[in-house]
């Protein structure tokens, strides 16, 4: 993918803004939404992987019920 953005200047003609083409900036959105779906993915199945033996499940169990 090419990125060729148009640049908005000041007065200095210091860079402040970037401008790019809708389809390039849509893609570039994709992108980040797709790696943050991974993340998130990676994340649920590490936590799939945690266990807890029996004391610590009543603990939990028992503070659902408080909770009500």
């Amino acid at each position: 993918m090419e990125i060729n953005p148009d640049y908005i200047v000041d007065k200095n003609n210091n860079r402040i803004a970037a401008l790019l083409d809708i389809k390039t900036f849509e893609k570039i959105e994709e992108i980040f939404e797709n790696y943050g779906l991974y993340n998130l993915m990676n994340e649920e199945d590490e936590d799939e992987d945690e266990t807890l033996d029996l004391e610590q499940a009543k603990e939990y169990y028992n503070s659902l019920e408080k909770q009500k």
